[in-house]
């Protein structure tokens, strides 16, 4: 393999045997806890927050390199659903009357008696 990538053995042994730089280390150990944030926030919290959270746990940190980090891990932020209105008030169908007119009192369960009309029944 040395051959073929035209490289000699003991530059190849060293690079093998040589420890990840300080760098490195500080890196995986980040990734670790920016991973348990994103998932403590339910995938919610983006660079700003993950970065105030890490700078709050004592680490010395600058925001690109949290997004450098997020973005090597493919985290990315899940978007907020916008809310949509989901009821119509103006519109022209018929609206049902008011039965109990807020008179809730009843004699027995399932049963509404209104003056001005005849039993009505609230399970059909």
């Amino acid at each position: 393999m040395c051959k073929v990538l035209n490289l000699s053995r003991s530059g190849y042994y060293a690079w093998f045997k040589c420890k990840a730089s300080p760098r490195t280390q500080e890196n995986e150990i980040l990734s670790q806890q920016i991973q348990q944030i994103y998932q403590a926030s339910r995938e919610t919290y983006g660079s700003p927050r993950i970065h105030a959270s890490l700078v709050a746990k004592g680490f010395q940190v600058g925001r690109q390199r949290v997004v450098r980090l997020m973005a090597k891990l493919g985290i990315c932020v899940r978007p907020k659903r916008k809310f949509k209105v989901t009821t119509d008030s103006g519109h022209d169908l018929p609206i049902a009357e008011n039965v109990l007119d807020r008179d809730f009192t009843t004699s027995e369960p399932d049963r509404s008696w209104v003056a001005d009309l005849t039993y009505t029944s609230a399970t059909m």
